[in-house]
């Protein structure tokens, strides 16, 4: 037998996307269903890096008391960008007057999870959404299965797609799962997790010769470091001896605080944008809409600014039978959406040697990149995206 539910949103995907929308929208006297194929345990667990710009820290500041960003999370003033065997830092604070937060995706899960509970949010875990029906009509339908195998029918007045880049949700909007723009890159991040205090007290962003490398932090006892890899690459066949030569040798001038590895991936990169985010009373955001590479730090930032811009249309359209904020929705989120896609490339192309590069093309990004630390112009743009633009 199938359950057939009713609700005014139905979200599809409890990701950070999808459990602020539906605080947003409760804010805003909204009922919504939020449903994941995940369980809980499995939302809370799955390690993602995490970097906040101010905008997003303060709208969690605002929407949860209790979150952790000021006491985990790690606010940074800055970065160093590396080349040459040289350091130079973005002061993103003398620049403009902005800030970034180190506090890893599933950590702000966690406070959104006990946050939305807490107030009764309906959250079905276990969940599978397997399509959407009736998309364009005034009473779209999300056809799942529940935790137990059964069939289950969500019946709403609205469905979002928050469900991520394998979006079920965005065949419903874009007619196809794959319908959008894409840039893939030829190149990954071979990512590790290591006992070790931070090598530096700001991210570092380091272009050599051999290739790009970041080094990071979790907490003040683990680091996260990655490097410039084919992504093709096994994550288990280099020895840790041979991940510690590679990563000091493309950051040359800094001491890195080695330590025992004990997480190691490698993490492929594209970009992708939705050749549409609405169609009729289904839309998309975050991850579901757009992916980013991820040296610009957009991935959760952009899904938030998204959900802003669609709360306040759901709200309209919900209340007052008023889709004019709904039907320029697509048109408003693109606009930043490409910005940042923008500026994730621009970062991703500066910082990484692409394979057969020319001696011209290693001097030409040398360039680039003293155009950028000599130039206080250059330094403000670096700092402004990476920080974010107003909501």
């Amino acid at each position: 037998m199938t359950t057939t539910v009713s609700t005014q949103v139905a979200i599809v995907g409890a990701g950070p996307a999808g459990l602020t929308l539906s605080h947003l929208l409760a804010e805003a006297g909204i009922e919504s269903i939020v449903i994941d194929r995940r369980s809980r345990e499995e939302i809370e667990s799955t390690i993602r890096a995490g970097i906040l710009e101010q905008n997003t820290v303060e709208l969690l500041r605002r929407i949860d008391p209790a979150t952790r960003v000021d006491t985990v999370g790690q606010k940074h003033e800055g970065i160093e960008l590396r080349f040459d065997g040289e350091g130079h830092r973005i002061d993103f604070t003398a620049l403009v007057g902005r800030s970034v937060w180190l506090y890893p995706q599933h950590e702000v899960l966690k406070d959104l999870l006990a946050l939305r509970t807490s107030l009764g949010q309906d959250i079905r875990f276990g969940v599978t959404a397997l399509r959407v029906d009736d998309a364009e009509t005034t009473t779209p339908l999300v056809i799942a299965t529940d935790a137990e195998g059964q069939p289950l029918e969500i019946s709403a007045a609205f469905v979002v797609g928050a469900d991520g880049s394998r979006s079920v949700v965005r065949t419903a909007v874009s007619g196809s799962h794959g319908s959008g723009y894409f840039r893939e890159y030829p190149f990954a991040w071979f990512g590790i997790l290591c006992e070790a205090p931070p090598s530096a007290e700001e991210l570092i962003y380091s272009n050599s010769a051999e290739g790009f490398a970041l080094i990071s932090q979790r907490s003040p006892e683990v680091q996260r470091m990655y490097f410039q890899c084919d992504p093709e690459a096994d994550p288990t066949a280099p020895s840790d001896a041979e991940i510690w030569r590679i990563l000091q040798a493309r950051v040359p001038g800094t001491e890195l605080n080695e330590g025992p590895i004990f997480q190691r991936d490698v993490l492929r990169f594209r970009s992708f944008v939705a050749e549409r985010l609405r169609a009729g009373r289904t839309a998309l955001v975050g991850d579901a809409a757009h992916t980013v590479p991820p040296a610009g730090a957009k991935g959760m930032n952009l899904a938030i600014a998204d959900v802003v811009l669609l709360v306040d249309a759901l709200a309209t359209l919900l209340h007052d039978s008023d889709e004019r904020l709904l039907d320029s929705y697509e048109e408003r989120a693109l606009s930043r959406i490409w910005k940042a896609q923008h500026f994730s490339w621009w970062m991703t192309s500066m910082m990484h040697v692409a394979p057969g590069a020319s001696e011209f093309d290693r001097r030409r990004q040398l360039g680039e990149l003293r155009s950028v630390v000599e130039s206080e112009a250059g330094s403000a743009y670096l700092a402004e995206a990476y920080t974010g633009w107003p909501l």
